[in-house]
C-alpha cells in the first residue's frame, strides 16, 4: 500500500518513521505546507516527497495520514474524500463545532473511512481497564480521576490556533472516558486558572483546568490538565466500582515521586518528558490499525462522530469556565447547532481500539 502523509512537523515526523516501517506499506510520499521541511523529512526517512498535496494525490494514494496545523483538518480531510481516498487524521477534526459536523455529515454520507487520532484507545493500559470494567470484574463503576499534565508549556504561538486547553488537552480524557465506559456525559462544571506565562492568558486560554463530569448513569469523573507539570509528563486514570480499580498509567517513568519517607518499591526510570514517549507503542498500533482500516479489513475504529462527541464535552467545559455555572451538554449540543449524541461508538467492532 502507498500511503501519503501531510504535514512534516513533529508529529508529523515521528508517524511517517512509523509508517515506513508499518508492514504492508510499501511506499510512502510526504507533502507539506513548506516544500523544503517535506523535502528534508522525506531524505532522513528514505522516503519520497511530494511537491504538493495536489502531486500527491496524482501519485495514486491507499491512505493518508494528516499531521498539519489544527485550522487545516477539515479541509483536509474533505480534499482526502474528494479524492476517495480513506484518510487518518490527528485530532481534532476542526477548530470548532460547525467545521467538525460537516466533517461527520460528509464522511456518513459516504464509504470512505476517516479515522481520527485518539491514540488512548490503544494503550494497553486503557484497554485492559476498559476490559476489566466491561467483564463486571470492578463492579458498578462510582468514580473517575482522569489527569494529563504536560512536562513544558508549548511556545506562545501555539496558543491562538489550539483551541483551549478542553479542546486541545483535555478532549482525550473526555474520549477516552466515554469510550472506556460506554456512557455519555451529561453535565459538567470546570474551572481554570492562570499561574504561568502570560501568554496563556493574553490568548484567551488558561493553564490548568479542572472539571467535574457527572455521566448518564450518575457515575462522576475529574478531569484535570496543566501545561506545567515539571515533575515530567503524566497522564493517569482511576477507575473505581464497588467490587475493584484499576490504575492507568503506574508504569515505572510516571513521573510519582512519593512523599513517604519508605517505600516497599520505587521507580528507577526517567519520567517520561513528552506525550510521543508515553504513547509510543499506541500511535504505532494506532497506524497500523489505520493501513488495516484503509485496506478495508477491519472496520472504522473511531469515526469522526465520535471525535464531535468528545468535542461537545470540551466546549461545554469551556463555556463553564468562562459562565462560572453548571453546563449541560445537551443544552450545549442544541445551542451549537449539532444533532443529538447516539449510542457511544467502539462498543462492538473486533479491531484494535474498537
Amino acid at each position: 500500500m502507498k500511503i501519503g502523509l501531510i504535514g512534516a512537523g513533529r508529529i508529523g515526523a515521528f508517524h511517517a518513521a512509523t509508517l515506513r516501517d508499518v508492514p504492508g506499506v510499501t511506499g510512502l510520499v510526504v507533502a507539506d505546507a513548506d516544500p523544503a521541511r517535506a523535502a528534508s523529512l522525506a531524505e532522513a526517512l528514505g522516503v519520497r516527497a511530494a511537491a504538493g498535496i495536489e502531486e500527491m494525490y496524482a501519485d495514486g494514494l491507499d491512505g493518508v495520514v494528516i499531521t498539519a496545523a489544527t485550522s487545516a483538518h477539515a479541509t483536509l480531510i474533505h480534499q482526502a474524500l474528494d479524492a476517495g481516498v480513506p484518510v487518518f487524521c490527528e485530532k481534532p477534526v476542526a477548530l470548532d463545532v460547525p467545521g467538525t459536523v460537516g466533517v461527520v455529515q460528509r464522511a456518513e454520507a459516504g464509504t470512505v473511512p476517516v479515522q481520527i487520532g485518539f491514540q488512548r484507545r490503544f494503550d494497553a493500559g486503557y484497554r485492559a481497564a476498559r476490559e476489566a470494567l466491561r467483564s463486571g470484574e470492578l463492579g458498578w463503576l462510582h468514580t473517575l480521576r482522569a489527569c494529563t499534565g504536560d512536562r513544558t508549556p508549548p511556545p506562545a504561538g501555539y496558543i491562538p490556533t489550539s483551541g483551549g486547553l478542553f479542546r486541545d488537552c483535555s478532549i482525550h480524557d473526555f474520549d477516552i472516558l466515554r469510550w472506556l465506559t460506554g456512557r455519555e456525559v451529561v453535565s459538567v462544571y470546570a474551572q481554570g486558572a492562570n499561574r504561568g506565562a502570560s501568554f496563556f492568558a493574553d490568548g484567551d486560554d488558561v493553564d490548568t483546568c479542572a472539571a467535574l463530569l457527572r455521566f448518564d448513569d450518575d457515575t462522576l469523573a475529574t478531569v484535570t490538565a496543566t501545561r506545567y507539570n515539571g515533575a515530567g509528563h503524566d497522564v493517569r486514570l482511576e477507575v473505581c466500582g464497588s467490587e475493584g480499580a484499576r490504575f492507568v498509567g503506574l508504569d515505572d517513568r510516571a513521573p510519582l515521586p512519593s512523599a513517604e519517607p519508605q517505600l516497599s518499591w520505587q521507580r528507577s526510570a526517567v519520567p517520561y518528558a513528552t506525550f510521543m514517549e508515553r504513547f509510543h507503542d499506541a500511535y504505532v498500533t494506532e497506524l497500523g490499525v489505520f493501513v488495516e482500516v484503509a485496506a478495508g479489513r477491519v472496520p472504522n475504529p473511531c469515526p469522526p462522530a465520535e471525535a464531535l462527541e468528545a468535542l461537545y464535552v470540551a466546549e461545554a467545559c469551556d463555556r463553564s469556565r468562562r459562565t462560572g455555572e453548571p453546563v449541560t451538554v445537551a443544552d450545549l449540543r442544541a445551542t451549537a447547532g449539532g444533532g443529538a449524541g447516539g449510542p457511544v461508538g467502539g462498543n462492538g467492532g473486533t479491531a484494535p481500539g474498537a
